[in-house]
């Protein structure tokens, strides 16, 4: 592997596909992809698997196994006792039978000269005959369950091997230390994507139709610090004369409309450019550049503060209208408020936010007109504007804040729907949520990773 890094520029470049986690198929049910790695020009290098840490707990699958195994020779232990007794009563029934055949044929000859009886004598041997008759035929059917319960044992046998085999082959791991094994590479694994969470956009995938619901504009968003257990769902409809958000516990709640809770905000929100992050809404208050943030948990109003400068009230909308003249966003290194002034000339200026008092941190000036741009996003600290919000629209133009330079760019995507009134970037998910003329969808990502070595430093 050195030998190799040294003839590969230090560099490592790695293209990771940012897949929505509920919509990623798995190569094997109850494994989860780490991560899937391609060269420059596309080829695969690797997909690297491993089960759930839940699945390798003692081995579940192995457990059941002994479980089933210990039933079946239980099992299998009642049937011999019981074949062993039935064997015996057989012997029993068969001497039985042989008797009853005797008796019958006696009967029959003692009937033939019955003359030279006495007539109680005849009348009392007939009715012990009648008595016994009934239990000819439960005898036979007695013979009948002594076979199946026979054949019964056979199979169980049979079966039993079958699983002493199975647990045997399976037995030659040692589970402990293949658990351990497990827990050390998915922490390695672990380790090794917390350096991949910043990349280069280069492709837009999609877009998987969750919902369609609502009017023609509107917003829907999950929050990107919430914990993987934490899935709610807030759903705005609309860019004016609104206050109402709804909540909803999981994406599988959204689609079939479970509502959890609903909330009234003071203010009617502008545009459909809000973000949920850290538990708080934030959205631009109506006929304003006010940003206002709320917490979902109190109900109240926690900041709220003048974006100055900020044009507002379709000064400076996207090429959609609606009120969106301030876009609020939020990404791997925080939160950002994306608008245009007149001091740029109407260009677009990007904002880093203090997400507890709203206070502008450091601002960037671009030289791309706000009012054509279709939707913008960021990723990594990187704006990237689309060129329309119409058919053909693609992601013509990106800022780096983090350089300070701007580059065009050629990112095509399907707006299937024809009309995407919001586009908005989610580090947790590394998807593009988007509302696309009534239809709430997704867009997934592939981004492009430069990956130091140890070496390198």
């Amino acid at each position: 592997m050195r030998a190799l890094l040294r003839v590969l520029n230090p560099l490592l470049f790695l293209m990771l596909f940012g897949l929505y986690p509920s919509m990623t198929i798995g190569p094997k049910e109850g494994w989860q992809v780490y991560s899937s790695a391609q060269d420059a020009d596309g080829r695969c290098i690797c997909t690297v698997v491993a089960p759930e840490q839940n699945l390798c707990s003692r081995d579940a699958k192995s457990k059941q196994l002994r479980q089933l195994l210990e039933k079946v020779q239980n099992m299998s232990q009642s049937i011999e006792v019981l074949n062993l007794r039935t064997q015996r009563d057989f012997q029993y029934v068969i001497k039985m039978e042989n008797q009853m055949k005797g008796l019958r044929t006696k009967f029959r000859q003692i009937e033939d000269d019955r003359k030279t009886l006495m007539t109680r004598n005849f009348q009392e041997l007939k009715e012990k005959m009648d008595e016994l008759q009934p239990l000819i035929p439960v005898l036979e059917q007695y013979k009948t369950d002594a076979k199946l319960i026979s054949q019964f044992k056979e199979e169980i046998r049979n079966l039993s091997a079958v699983l002493t085999g199975i647990q045997e082959e399976i037995g030659a791991y040692d589970y402990e230390e293949l658990h351990q094994r497990v827990i050390s590479l998915e922490s390695r694994l672990r380790n090794c994507m917390s350096k991949l969470t910043c990349g280069k956009l280069m492709k837009i995938t999609g877009p998987v139709t969750i919902k369609t619901s609502g009017t023609r504009f509107g917003a829907w968003m999950t929050d990107p610090m919430a914990t993987q257990r934490n899935n709610r769902v807030w759903y705005m409809d609309g860019y004016t004369n609104n206050r109402i958000v709804r909540e909803y516990k999981s994406m599988d709640d959204f689609v079939s409309g479970v509502e959890s809770r609903t909330y009234n905000l003071p203010f009617k929100w502008a545009g459909t450019n809000h973000v949920v992050y850290n538990g708080s809404l934030y959205f631009n208050k109506y006929q304003s550049n006010i940003i206002v943030k709320y917490s979902f948990e109190t109900g109240l109003i926690l900041a709220q503060r003048a974006l100055e400068y900020a044009g507002f009230h379709n000064v400076y909308p996207y090429t959609w209208g609606g009120f969106s003249d301030i876009d609020l966003m939020a990404d791997e290194l925080g939160l950002w408020a994306v608008y245009a002034t007149n001091q740029n000339a109407g260009n677009t200026v990007i904002s880093q936010l203090d997400p507890q008092t709203l206070e502008v941190l450091k601002t960037w000036n671009t030289e791309y007109s706000k009012r054509n741009a279709g939707e913008s996003f960021m990723i990594c600290g990187t704006l990237y504007i689309t060129n329309s919000h119409l058919t053909g629209a693609k992601v013509y133009y990106s800022y780096s804040t983090k350089t300070s330079t701007y580059e065009y760019m050629d990112i095509p995507f399907h707006n299937q729907y024809f009309h995407i009134s919001m586009l908005d970037y989610n580090a947790r998910e590394r998807a593009l949520y988007a509302w696309n003329n009534g239809h709430q969808v997704l867009f997934n990502i592939t981004l492009f990773h430069i990956i130091k070595t140890e070496d390198d430093s």
